[in-house]
């Protein structure tokens, strides 16, 4: 999961969780791409266009210039009244009626037809969600971005001197009263789910203002300037988890979107040319796909784990409890708690070195990637995520974070999370997150000499990838063909083409938390508490959780075409590199741009 959090998902930029792609202008594809220096000259035309837009934008949205990379706003935090929430969406709405009148799409060649797509779809998709989703209003967890994640992201991940970045943050810090009044006058009935993750995330926060905050700033000349803003901000942020408790009774129960305004989303989120309805059809047919795999693993893992025991008798209840029980075996064979983030850490070495062993792409020089524990205050929807180098600063540092169980956990909760993540699953979880996963891929992002595709990103592009790399290591023999180590994997993957289903089914066929709890744990084979930490990030995630497997399906796709048009001619990590070589943009460009790639020397 690409993540620091899930409220991210509704905004603009969204270079975090979302795929940032909306619905095409057919017109726009009726026209063929100019060449030479008229189509150069339009080319800048665009770029300068949309370097205006990001100055304005930044300008009312300083947070997000600094999650792009651009620290000049450091010492600021956005306007979040709702005048300023209206002058955004407003400069939203201006900003398309503009694009063609300022850019002549005829006069672009096919690289900045794309780019123009992009940045034309993604303004209609934020204008939509802004106003069908009226997330300031709904979601409560937005304001976390504002109080933490904020001052968090200067401290980690800009490259500044260290005072200043202090001295930034001492400014936010100084403006978190006035994000908490505006919290205050824009919730009025917010989504249940999302008010309960944010009342826990917020107890985070105090807490980061109280002792966490003066870990990472110790021995500053500062200290004492910041221990004062820091206690006038835990003050009103234990205020403001009096005012979020005191909503709940009022909190807006109904957290589902409908079967209208989910399809309508998952067109414009995904924007892969599939609509809500064939999504859950092609997941219900890999789903069953997955299952008959896992049981010819199971099968072959049975006399390992359960040596005296004869394999269950082949019907639907003998697969279930085959597949079950030997998934339960593996579970059991993981660390300790407070181990589990040096694991996490001593599995990166291993699958760099196969990497390279095997030609699978040639992995980023330096590598900035970090293995960190994930802060508490960003906790509550992921065992992990990767927050990735800014793309208009792309030598920060990216930070793959783990989160341990909370040290106020009863042994059987602990116990539960460490099963979910054994040393089998870390391996996994470790390919997605970071090589040659979401690392990786966001460092040949970060490369792309467009603006626009380096600052719009597709959350189905990014999460596909992660989710296509896992099959592939292992079907290139990474983990030396350990059965429990690919049944892990199966099981990760049925994971994301559950998602697909579970997103589905509960915001467009009103299944229940029970139907969900039973579909997860016992078609899914998930942990009854990874179960139903997954139910909360479907309430409050609408459509994110089909982008693994949307994504994943169309990247596969593309290589099974690409591999038999070649034959042997074929490069795994020559096609890759393709792949990658585009930023992160939406998938439906893919076949288009990787055959003109493969056109070329690697």
């Amino acid at each position: 999961m690409l993540a620091v959090n899930a409220a991210f998902y509704d905004l603009w930029p969204m270079r975090v969780l979302s795929a940032i792609c909306p619905v095409i202008c057919l017109a726009t594809s009726l026209f063929l791409p100019a060449t030479g220096q008229a189509a150069e000259t339009a080319n800048q035309q665009l770029y300068s266009f949309f370097n205006t837009f990001l100055e304005q934008r930044f300008a009312m949205h300083p947070l997000e210039a600094t999650e792009l990379g651009d620290h000049r706003f450091d010492s600021r935090l956005d306007d979040l009244s709702p005048d300023a929430l209206k002058r955004s969406l407003t400069h939203l709405e201006q900003t398309l009626k503009q694009l063609p009148r300022e850019v002549k799409y005829a006069s672009l060649d096919r690289d900045g037809q794309i780019d123009y797509e992009i940045f034309e779809h993604d303004l209609q998709r934020a204008i939509w969600l802004q106003l069908n989703t009226k997330p300031f209003e709904n979601d409560t967890r937005i304001y976390n971005r504002y109080i933490s994640d904020s001052v968090f992201l200067l401290l980690t991940q800009s490259r500044l001197p260290g005072e200043t970045n202090i001295a930034n943050a001492i400014g936010r810090i100084r403006q978190i009263p006035a994000v908490i009044a505006a919290a205050k006058q824009n919730l009025k009935h917010p989504h249940r789910p999302a008010l309960e993750t944010a009342i826990r995330q917020n107890r985070g926060s105090i807490a980061f203002y109280q002792k966490d905050l003066f870990k990472m700033t110790e021995g500053s000349p500062q200290t004492s300037k910041l221990k004062e803003e820091a206690a006038r901000a835990a003050a009103s942020l234990n205020e403001y988890q009096t005012f979020l408790e005191s909503l709940l009774p009022a909190s807006n129960p109904e957290w589902r979107l409908g079967k209208r305004k989910f399809s309508k989303k998952l067109e414009l989120v995904l924007d892969a040319g599939i609509t809500a309805d064939q999504v859950l059809k092609e997941a219900e047919t890999e789903f069953e796909r997955v299952q008959r795999e896992m049981y010819v693993i199971a099968r072959q893992l049975w006399s390992r784990y359960y040596p005296t025991e004869a394999l269950p008798p082949y019907d639907a209840a003998g697969v279930h409890a085959a597949v079950g029980k030997v998934l339960t075996a593996i579970s059991h064979e993981h660390g300790k708690p407070a181990e589990l983030v040096e694991d996490a850490r001593a599995t990166v070495n291993r699958i760099k070195d196969f990497i390279r062993e095997k030609d699978i792409l040639r992995l980023p020089d330096p590598d900035r990637c970090k293995v960190i524990e994930m802060p508490e205050f960003q906790r509550g929807n992921a065992v992990a995520y990767l927050n990735a180098a800014p793309p208009l600063d792309p030598e920060a540092p990216s930070f793959y974070a783990i989160s341990p169980p909370a040290s106020d956990w009863p042994p059987q909760q602990a116990e539960s999370l460490l099963q979910e993540y054994n040393r089998h699953m870390l391996q996994i979880l470790t390919i997605h997150e970071a090589y040659p996963g979401h690392y990786v891929q966001l460092e040949y992002s970060n490369r792309s000499r467009s603006p626009v595709r380096r600052a719009v990103q597709s959350g189905v592009f990014v999460e596909g990838w992660a989710v296509y790399t896992e099959q592939t290591m292992l079907d290139q023999g990474c983990g030396g063909g350990d059965l429990a180590l690919r049944m892990q994997q199966l099981k990760f993957y049925l994971r994301a083409v559950a998602n697909a289903i579970l997103d589905h089914k509960l915001h467009c066929a009103q299944m229940t938390d029970e139907e969900a709890i039973r579909f997860l744990i016992d078609q899914a084979y998930q942990s009854n508490e990874e179960a139903r930490q997954k139910i909360v990030r479907a309430k409050q995630t609408s459509v994110q959780l089909s982008t693994y497997f949307v994504g994943r399906m169309a990247i596969y796709r593309l290589r099974q075409q690409i591999q038999r048009e070649q034959g042997k001619q074929f490069e795994l990590g020559r096609f890759h590199e393709a792949v990658l070589d585009h930023g992160s943009l939406p998938v439906k460009y893919l076949p288009e741009l990787v055959r003109k790639r493969l056109e070329r020397p690697r």
